[in-house]
């Protein structure tokens, strides 16, 4: 079986996004009333303090600390799935007695060590090949995925304390890398998640201050294409840039955007892909 390629990024790129990212959830965070610490987030079992408690562990992993021992059966909660599921709700059940003040000191002093060490980081390790969440990748794929990860908890935090995006910030980079990342799973998410037959051409039309057109053809097997060669697509799908976002991360719409999703071409192959756009582990 052939070895997918491995996907090369440019370093100052990535981790320009990732920092922009840290750094905008840190001015989100910045004098966030404590009671609206406590706001759910759109994530089931999760406020804001366990958003941002799950950032801190991440990184933390990354910096070789080992998740705190809980004194609960994680993997017992209803909305822990999986090993990394488990992971994670170690680091929210440990923060949680936390003040929203101490968690943002705590923030801001992973966030500064993992820059640290991004920034040292020699080439031939930004491109070397490493497990990510995605399957075996560079390490810069990774920190890709760490953008998108972010990104999606900065939207979630926002959802919850009403403070939605502007425009001019869904079109920073933190974001076109965020959806340059959900746009390489397209290929999983119709050809395996929606099992689009043979000959599909999928166009997703994404409007906004996040819009692109992302093609997926079906021929063999199903993948990104720059075109579908002078041909028609056979299924379109069209809606905001952010709420696809939204949908592909297993979240609600955002009600600060149009939720409206019109379908073209094979309508019922593309709602059913629209059902199965939720990749998110």
């Amino acid at each position: 079986m052939a070895t997918r390629p491995l996907t090369e990024l440019d370093k100052s790129d990535v981790l320009a996004g990732l920092f922009a990212v840290w750094d905008s959830l840190d001015a989100l965070l910045d004098g966030l009333p404590e009671s609206d610490w406590l706001l759910p987030s759109p994530l089931p079992g999760w406020d804001v303090k366990a958003v941002v408690s799950h950032i801190i562990g991440t990184e933390s992993f990354l910096l070789g600390i080992g998740a705190p021992e809980a004194d609960i059966d994680v993997s017992a909660l209803e909305h822990v799935r999986n090993p990394i599921g488990v992971m994670n709700e170690s680091w929210v059940i440990h923060l949680s007695g936390e003040s929203g003040a101490n968690l943002l000191a705590r923030f801001r002093e992973v966030t500064n060590k993992r820059r640290n060490a991004l920034e040292s980081m020699p080439a031939d390790d930004w491109n070397a090949a490493t497990t990510t969440p995605a399957g075996p990748d560079t390490y810069g794929r990774f920190m890709r995925i760490r953008v998108f990860d972010c990104w999606m908890h900065e939207q979630d935090i926002r959802a919850a304390v009403q403070r939605p995006a502007s425009d001019e910030a869904l079109g920073g980079l933190a974001a076109q890398l965020s959806l340059d990342e959900v746009s390489s799973s397209m290929g999983f998410v119709v050809g395996k998640l929606a099992k689009a037959p043979d000959g599909s051409r999928v166009l997703f039309e994404l409007a906004g201050p996040l819009a692109r057109n992302i093609r997926v053809s079906v021929n063999g097997r199903a993948q990104l294409v720059d075109d579908f060669g002078g041909q028609a697509p056979t299924a379109t799908i069209h809606l905001d840039g952010l709420q696809f976002t939204r949908l592909a991360g297993g979240r609600p719409m955002s009600s600060a955007r149009s939720q409206d999703v019109a379908l073209g071409g094979d309508e019922e192959l593309a709602a059913h892909i629209v059902k199965r756009l939720n990749f998110v582990i």
